[in-house]
């Protein structure tokens, strides 16, 4: 099944997504010009393989709702997200704040 959540954070919107599959939930919310997703993501191939895309991206891990998205430190951005000031460590909510800043 997949939900899509529509979420508002202070004062702007973001949209989370939750696929439930066998064993695993797959999370991701973005806002903006970017998203931060659950440990599935695989934040090197986005910078190696991917780099030219400028993905604005951050990955949490060990969460299991999006509100634990939200609120989990960042375990790793991608190279555009560090160039935002977004860092490892920060919370995957005022990720998204900057995040939202940038228009897609």
């Amino acid at each position: 099944m997949v939900k899509v959540v529509p979420l508002l954070i202070e004062d702007w919107s973001a949209v989370g997504v939750e696929v439930l599959l066998p064993r695993t939930t797959l999370l991701a919310i973005t806002a903006g010009d970017g998203y931060i997703m659950c440990g599935a993501l695989d934040v090197q191939l986005l910078n190696d393989r991917l780099k030219d895309r400028e993905i604005l991206a951050g990955r949490a891990v060990g969460v299991r709702t999006l509100q634990q998205l939200l609120d989990a430190p960042l375990e790793s951005v991608t190279d555009s997200a560090r160039n935002l000031g977004i860092v490892v460590g920060i919370s995957g909510q005022e990720a998204l704040r900057i995040m939202a800043k940038v228009a897609p």
